[in-house]
């Protein structure tokens, strides 16, 4: 391994840091510095200890904890103090300033890191909410870390109509996700200084609001409304995949920029992106600034600004395996594209479990979901309604009640995959697993990545 070698671990919920460590890595292979990105899940003290360089990009979960797919490093090899003397290290760790416990799992690791002897490169960097400040001050510090290897005369630049041999591996893959020209990766460059490069690679596109329905009238629920978005001028839709995300951006003269994360419901196929958003109201009965724009202010043809942003994490599995869909309320969006993409791949061995408030009000994409029961591909469907009373009033009580369909599923190669709030239904619906299926199993399904979960 080179001297200078560096690596880049990312721990993602809902893949921001993903993004983020590939970038940080083309940042650094632009200085023609070695950088290797890899998930921090995968990885044990022992290695960690073989790279003399590491950089962190950390997303926090819930009440700070470590996302998903860092729990088992986090409980296995945070728990203790291994010798980590010879490594140095830089974090960035990512936040949203709202809540209690920001960058929660940021800060844990970083201290794991000083405890067991590692050696800072650069103080930890906050981000709140993709702030772009704090993105420069990261691109700063890797600047001057790649300075101490190569001529200091050499810059970054984003250049998204060429992409350069050092551009990340998968970077053409990313595009979209990046927020450039359908077909044209980012690349890097060497330029003068001064050059924002996340800035440039983070760029929302204008999009139009082409269709808004409100979808739950009469509801006892907040309001429920089906969104489509195409190009504002008129061009071909980029490409994505089911269980990647819609980044919004909104800001006016009085409030800097609002950032706000939607499933994508539909796949390029259906010509535009499709997203189901709930009003939400604060204590004081206000509503939501992005949510309450979108769905009751903005005018259709309105100009709304968004970004695709890759989510591997909860990208469908490659073999086709059966696919267990557990959501509640908007978290259908999600499930309904990976239904759609199901439906496309000719896979048909598919159970959905959906949550909501009323059967007369509350069935989201209904005539979907009928269509694919009719023609076999959703071979079983468990809906359940909370006011509506019945035997089994939330998700997770339907889950619990199918234990042994659910075994058989899981034995039959399952992957689980659950979209909607972090809040009772997330927590139950894992409740549940680990009650029928074990901790042990419920840890190897994680690691498998036939756990995965897009919960806000």
């Amino acid at each position: 391994m080179r001297a200078d070698a560096v690596l880049i671990l990312h721990a993602s919920q809902t893949g921001q840091a993903v993004e983020l460590a590939e970038m940080t890595a083309g940042v650094l292979r632009g200085q023609g510095v070695t950088a290797r990105v890899a998930g921090l899940g995968g990885l044990d003290a022992a290695g960690l200890a073989t790279w003399p360089r590491v950089l962190f990009v950390a997303s926090t979960y819930g009440e700070g904890d470590p996302p998903d797919d860092a729990a088992v490093f986090a409980d296995r090899v945070m728990g203790g103090l291994p010798d980590l003397q010879r490594v140095q290290y830089a974090v960035l760790a990512l936040g949203d300033a709202t809540y209690t416990h920001f960058c929660g799992f940021g800060r844990q690791l970083a201290a794991w890191l000083r405890a067991s002897g590692a050696t800072a490169l650069f103080d930890t960097v906050e981000v709140d909410r993709a702030d772009g400040a704090a993105l420069r001050r990261w691109q700063a510090a890797l600047l001057r870390l790649s300075e101490g290897a190569l001529p200091p005369s050499r810059h970054v630049v984003a250049d998204p109509q060429r992409p350069a041999p050092s551009a990340p591996a998968g970077a053409g893959a990313a595009a979209a996700a990046y927020g450039t020209a359908a077909g044209h990766a980012m690349g890097v460059g060497v330029a003068a200084p001064g050059v924002d490069f996340f800035d440039a690679a983070l760029a929302h596109r204008p999009w139009r609001l082409q269709e808004r329905v409100h979808v739950n009238a009469g509801s006892s629920g907040a309001g429920c409304y089906h969104l489509a978005l195409v190009p504002a001028d008129g061009s071909a839709l980029p490409d994505w995949q089911a269980g990647d995300i819609a980044e919004i951006l909104f800001a006016t003269a009085e409030l800097e920029g609002v950032r706000r994360d939607y499933s994508i419901a539909s796949l390029p196929a259906d010509g535009a992106i499709h997203l189901l958003l709930r009003q939400r109201h604060g204590p004081d009965g206000v509503m939501g600034v992005v949510s309450g724009w979108l769905t009751s202010q903005a005018a259709l043809g309105a100009m709304v600004s968004l970004r695709i942003r890759r989510h591997s994490a909860f990208h469908a599995p490659v073999a086709d395996v059966p696919m267990i869909l557990i959501g509640n309320g908007t978290g259908i969006a999600g499930l309904r594209a990976h239904l759609k993409a199901r439906v496309q791949a000719g896979r048909r061995r598919n159970w959905l479990l959906f949550g909501e408030r009323h059967a007369a009000t509350d069935r989201y994409y209904d005539a979907d979901i009928a269509e694919w029961q009719g023609a076999g591909f959703l071979p079983r469907v468990d809906r359940v309604y909370s006011r509506d009373g019945g035997q089994h009033r939330y998700v997770q009580d339907a889950l619990a009640a199918a234990a042994p369909a659910l075994r058989e599923w899981v034995s039959a190669g399952a992957a689980i995959y659950v979209c909607g709030s972090i809040d009772g239904m997330a927590a139950g619906v894992d409740t549940v697993l680990r009650e029928v299926l074990g901790d042990a199993q419920v840890t190897a399904l994680t690691q498998a990545t036939r756990y995965r979960r897009d919960v806000y």
